[in-house]
């Protein structure tokens, strides 16, 4: 008589994947991907440059472009992994890469790959194809002037989520209303998107958005001050809040239909949808931050506190955000002095 099979003595995992499992007899593209997975698994266990933890998004735009260069490779018909990578394989790909992604696409992927090749050099000891001169390298594009929204806009942008009018009570007009009050003091859309219950003091009327990129200091962020109107608005959205089904969770924007945290994707639609019942094209959050950044220039703030209420520390980026009207407030000052002589 067959003797029963034995069972195992280790705990049986409910409801979770199997880990990944490396084929008996894999294909090129296989181990590859198995060393994607090997990358990423790296990138989400170490720091940046910088000391902090890469952010999610970061550790996806690293893995976009090697799945990009994954798929280039099998395209191509090419059965190496790739720590056989080199200058000349790199700069086939990139050229591919540049017609159909122009200079921006093509100079951001060859910044993301780099650090795969960093991790390689170490992880595997072979050449960083990095280090050679002989790799093509691709500029970032020229950036042109920001451009900034008119009064005129805003103004109808507010109307049309309610004006912020106590009697209106939908929740979407009510949330929008307050978003745009908030992208008119200058925030980043990653900013306000992190924002919590906890970020907001509206006795004082202030905001405190999370430190974000490199360049941001590791403290507990930078202070806002809001508009007296952003402070009713968001007051009168608060209070809204209250009677969403995930009302008790710590992020301050919700999305509608009583679904969690509101996205990215989800803030550009609104925009774009609000910019349109308004009877514009549309718009993007980054140019509220052009906005109020000539806002404050324009009513005669110094560039050093422009630049503290930004969080912006090389005054380059106060001159490129200035650039787009920069000559306006140069007649209106120059006008200001009436006859001089």
């Amino acid at each position: 008589m067959q003797a029963p099979a034995r069972k195992s003595p280790l705990r049986a995992a409910q409801g979770t994947k199997a880990l990944r499992v490396i084929p008996q007899d894999p294909s090129h593209s296989d181990v590859r991907q198995a060393t994607a997975q090997d990358y990423a698994t790296h990138l989400r266990a170490s720091n940046n440059k910088h000391g902090r933890p890469y952010q999610e998004k970061t550790v996806t735009a690293y893995c976009k472009a090697v799945r990009a260069l994954d798929q280039w490779m099998t395209t191509e018909g090419m059965d190496q992994d790739f720590t056989s990578v080199d200058t000349a394989t790199l700069n086939l790909f990139f050229r591919w890469y540049y017609e159909s992604h122009n200079q921006g696409g093509t100079n951001t992927l060859q910044r993301n790959l780099r650090v795969l090749f960093t991790w390689m050099e170490a992880e595997y000891d072979v050449p960083n194809p990095y280090r050679d001169k002989k790799l093509q390298r691709y500029a970032p594009p020229v950036a042109g002037k920001p451009q900034t929204l008119s009064a005129d806009f805003i103004s109808d942008l507010l109307k049309v989520t309610g004006n912020g009018h106590p009697r209106v009570r939908e929740f979407e007009k009510v949330r929008d209303h307050a978003i745009i009050r908030v992208l008119t003091e200058g925030v980043r859309a990653e900013e306000l998107l992190s924002l919590t219950l906890d970020s907001l003091d509206l006795e004082q009327g202030l905001a405190q958005v999370v430190p974000l990129k490199d360049a941001r200091s590791t403290g507990e962020g930078r202070v806002i001050p809001l508009q007296p109107r952003t402070v009713v608005a968001l007051t009168r959205y608060i209070r809204a809040r209250s009677s969403h089904k995930m009302a008790a969770g710590q992020p301050l924007w919700l999305g509608s239909r009583n679904r969690a945290k509101l996205t990215y994707s989800g803030l550009y639609r609104m925009l774009n949808r609000r910019a349109q019942d308004a009877g514009y094209e549309g718009c993007h959050a980054h140019q509220f931050r052009h906005t109020a950044t000539d806002d404050m220039l324009s009513a005669g703030m110094s560039g050093e506190d422009v630049m503290t209420i930004q969080g912006w520390k090389d005054p380059a980026m106060l001159r490129r955000y200035a650039a787009d009207m920069a000559t306006s407030r140069a007649l209106k000052a120059a006008r200001k002095m009436g006859d001089r002589y």
